[in-house]
């Protein structure tokens, strides 16, 4: 027999959480981010659970060559642009849509052969300072991009940092509204400005983490009024069942010393599968309807909980590690970290079901 321990793609909850966002943008269009390959559900596997999207934004070639192969016909943005001169070829190839942040993607664009303009979104640098053009040389990078016969159409796109707080957008939004006169089709919204600032939402929103039942702040509790659904559950099975008592250590360390005798069990999920290895004792883990707690250190391969109140729990009960009866983002507060990363990083020997 397998090990015990495999991860649960639920499509029909992509299409409800689609749905759900639908309903918040009114008029605008949705791009579906699925970078880091579907935020780790896996492309192949989940984009006909977003089909209804009017787009699809991915990171890089790879994942918008896999899409028009898997048969999506409509569009598809380059999120960070292409990466060398030479990439243009494929966005030619296969009619992507790229995003511009650099001066030496305009004379790539300019020098290419293609056999027909490509679309193209421009950053703004409205103040993450990530990627993106200044706002004093934005105007001018419009203008030598409308004027390039490469170019079929451009729109204004940018990013914010701070879209999960109260005002967060407001200043960056000043910027980006410094531009209207450009009069061009606008992109700025992204997870959190979809669901807190209806003011963002113009021509294209881009909805990620929200997708995957998953919330912008890391905090479930923001998002638990939406009902959005998870999109993968991270499922196991008991092991092992133990009984110690009072003054006995658990796990690697012997960071968890009893105080009381306890019913243990150990659960066929470790850090080799994705699951964090800095994960604190307390932490949650659903079982039998109820949750239990992570006792000591996380292994490799195993974890323990206390089934201390569980006395129908046996060697075989399942155990869901995160999903639809324990959100990610709980496990991730735990763990100091935030729910993207733990989807991100679902370990390739986990089986995938869906």
């Amino acid at each position: 027999m397998p090990r015990p321990i495999r991860a649960i793609i639920h499509p029909h909850n992509l299409e409800h959480n689609l749905a759900v966002i639908r309903q918040k943008i009114g008029q605008a269009k949705i791009w579906s981010v699925m970078k880091a390959d579907g935020y780790g559900h896996g492309i192949k596997r989940i984009w006909r659970g977003l089909k209804a999207s009017d787009g699809f934004a991915v990171l890089d070639l790879h994942e918008a060559v896999l899409l028009r192969e898997e048969g999506w016909q409509g569009p598809i943005l380059l999120l960070e642009g292409f990466f060398q001169a030479a990439d243009l070829v494929v966005i030619d190839q296969y009619q992507l849509t790229t995003s511009v942040h650099s001066r030496w993607q305009l004379a790539a664009i300019e020098q290419a052969t293609l056999s027909q303009p490509i679309s193209v979104y421009i950053k703004l640098n409205s103040g993450m300072n990530r990627l993106g053009f200044s706002v004093s040389e934005y105007s001018d990078i419009v203008d030598q991009l409308t004027h390039m016969a490469n170019v079929a159409n451009v729109t204004l796109m940018s990013h914010f940092a701070n879209s999960d707080l109260p005002g967060g957008t407001q200043v960056p939004l000043e910027k980006i509204q410094h531009f209207s006169s450009l009069s061009l089709p606008t992109c700025i919204a992204n997870s959190g400005a979809v669901l807190w600032h209806q003011n963002t939402h113009y021509d294209w929103v881009r909805a990620g983490i929200v997708l995957y039942g998953a919330s912008p702040s890391g905090k479930w509790a923001d998002i638990a009024e939406y009902h959005l659904k998870a999109a993968m559950t991270l499922q196991s099975e008991i092991i092992a069942i133990h009984h110690i008592e009072a003054g006995q250590s658990i796990g690697y360390g012997s960071k968890f010393t009893s105080e009381k005798p306890m019913r243990i069990a150990t659960v066929a999920c470790g850090y080799a599968d994705g699951y964090p290895r800095h994960a604190p004792t307390g932490t949650p883990v659903w079982c039998q309807g109820r949750r239990c707690e992570l006792l000591g250190a996380v292994s490799m391969d195993m974890l323990t909980i206390d089934i201390s109140d569980c006395p129908e729990v046996t060697i075989g009960t399942p155990v869901e590690l995160w999903g639809e009866n324990l959100p990610v983002d709980d496990v991730a507060q735990f763990a100091g970290t935030i729910g993207y990363e733990l989807l991100c990083a679902l370990a390739r020997r986990v089986p995938i079901d869906f």
